[in-house]
C-alpha cells in the first residue's frame, strides 16, 4: 500500500516525509499539490491516482503565496456572510508577494475549511485512499474556541477562557471582573505563534501589549522579533482587529522557567503513543523556535518537572489525541510557575514538523510511517 501526498511539492515537509520513506525502503509518494486541489477542485486533483489501496497524508498548505492566494479566492463569500475582513477577487489577484504581511486571515481560513469540506465530500467516494488525517479533524483542530470546549468537557487542564469577551471594553471589564490582570488573544484559527499576543491590564497602572504582530502604517505584520505596544490607540487597534478576525481568548498563565527562561513543550501523540516530546525555551513568554526560542534537552526537562507531573501532561494529550480522527496530533503544553501542574495550551494538525529528532533510532516521520503500516495492517 503505497502513499499519497497532499501537500506543496517543493515545501521542506513534503521533502522530508519522502525522504523518510527512502530511508525505510519505501517507493515514493504520488504528490498532490494544494494548489492543483484548490484550483482544480478535489474531484480533479485526485482523478489522476489509481483506484487502488492508498494511505493518503494531508501536509499543511502553508508557506507557499499562490495557495494562499487560492485559498482567498475561495474564502471570500464565507469571508462576507460572516462580517469578517473581505477582499474582493481583483484585489487578491492584484496583490504581491508580501512576506509576512497580515492579510485577511479568516477569509483564507474559511477558503481552506471550504476546500477541507469539498476534499471530505471526495474521500468518501473513493474508500481506497485511506487519509491518515481525516480532514473534518483537522477543520476542527484549526478551531481554537470548538477545541477548548471539547478539551474541558473531557477535563483536560486548559487556561481558563474568557468567551464575554468580544471588544477590547468588554475584555478589560472581563478581566476586571475575573480579578485577573493578564490575558491571551489569538486568532480562533490561527497557527504558529500568528496573531497572538499578550494583554497586560490593570486599573491605574499603564496597559501594555506583547505580540507577534507588527504595525507598519495602515497594514499590520506577522513579526520575527515579537514586541510591546503601550500606546492605548495601537493596543486597541490590535485587539479590535483580532476580535473582529474571530478570537480566543483565556486568561494567562504563568509559564515554568528553566535557567531563566520561559518554557513549554510541544508533545507528539502518534496513535495514542507520546514518543516524541521538544521543551521549548525563550527570554519571554512566546515559546515559539522560529521566534527566537531554542529547544532544551529531554535531561533538562526531566531535571525541571517532576515524574508524576510529566505523566499527567501526557495522559492529558492522549485524551485530547483521542478526540480527533488523526494518526498524530502535536499538542503544546505548558507547566505552571511552580512546576506541580500543567495546561494544554493547544493542538495541532501539522505539529509534527520536529527535524533532526530520533527515537529508537527513527526520525518523527519514519515513526509516524512505522504507525501507519501498522493501523493499515490492522485494517484501521
Amino acid at each position: 500500500m503505497r502513499f499519497v501526498l497532499l501537500g506543496n511539492p517543493d515545501n521542506r515537509r513534503v521533502t522530508l516525509f519522502q525522504e523518510a520513506l527512502a530511508r525505510q525502503g519505501e517507493p515514493p509518494a504520488r504528490v498532490v499539490s494544494w494548489l492543483e486541489l484548490a484550483r482544480e477542485g478535489a474531484e480533479a486533483a485526485l482523478a489522476s491516482l489509481p483506484d487502488e489501496p492508498a494511505l493518503l497524508r494531508i501536509e499543511s498548505c502553508g508557506e507557499d503565496f499562490e495557495v494562499e492566494r487560492a485559498l482567498l479566492l475561495r474564502g471570500e463569500a464565507g469571508a462576507r456572510a460572516v462580517g469578517a475582513w473581505t477582499v474582493p477577487r481583483e484585489e487578491v489577484l492584484e496583490r504581491a508577494d508580501d512576506r509576512g504581511r497580515i492579510f485577511a486571515p479568516r477569509q483564507q481560513h474559511l477558503g481552506f475549511v471550504a476546500l477541507l469540506d469539498e476534499l471530505a465530500r471526495a474521500l468518501e467516494a473513493r474508500p481506497w485512499l485511506r487519509p491518515l488525517s481525516a480532514p473534518r479533524s483537522i477543520e476542527r483542530l484549526f478551531d481554537k474556541r470548538a477545541c477548548a470546549a471539547l478539551f474541558a468537557s473531557k477535563s483536560v487542564p486548559i487556561p481558563r477562557p474568557f468567551d464575554s469577551a468580544t471588544d477590547p471594553d468588554a475584555l478589560r471589564a472581563c478581566m476586571e471582573a475575573e480579578e485577573t490582570t493578564r490575558a491571551l488573544v489569538k486568532l480562533s484559527c490561527g497557527s504558529s505563534a500568528s496573531c497572538l499576543a499578550i494583554y497586560d491590564h490593570a486599573p491605574g497602572r499603564g496597559d501594555w501589549l506583547f505580540t507577534s504582530m507588527e504595525i507598519d502604517g495602515d497594514r499590520l505584520y506577522n513579526s520575527l522579533r515579537p514586541r510591546r505596544y503601550r500606546r492605548p490607540d495601537a493596543i486597541d487597534r490590535l485587539l479590535r482587529f483580532l476580535f473582529a478576525e474571530g478570537s480566543h481568548v483565556e486568561a494567562y498563565v504563568p509559564k515554568g522557567r528553566s535557567e531563566g527562561s520561559f518554557f513549554d513543550t510541544r508533545m507528539l501523540v502518534v496513535e495514542g503513543e507520546v514518543p516524541f516530546t521538544v521543551m521549548r525555551k525563550s527570554p519571554h513568554p512566546i515559546t515559539n523556535l522560529h521566534l527566537g526560542g531554542t529547544r532544551g534537552t529531554p535531561e533538562e526537562l526531566e531535571a525541571r518537572v517532576p515524574p508524576e507531573v510529566r505523566r499527567a501532561a501526557e495522559e492529558s494529550c492522549r485524551l485530547v489525541f483521542e478526540s480527533f480522527d488523526c494518526l498524530h496530533v502535536g499538542v503544546d503544553v505548558m507547566f505552571t510557575a511552580d512546576l506541580e501542574d500543567h495546561r494544554v495550551i493547544e493542538a495541532n494538525a501539522f505539529g509534527d514538523l520536529l527535524p533532526n529528532l530520533e527515537r529508537d533510532g527513527l526520525s518523527v516521520y519514519e515513526w509516524q510511517i512505522r504507525a501507519a503500516r501498522r493501523r493499515a495492517h490492522d485494517g484501521r
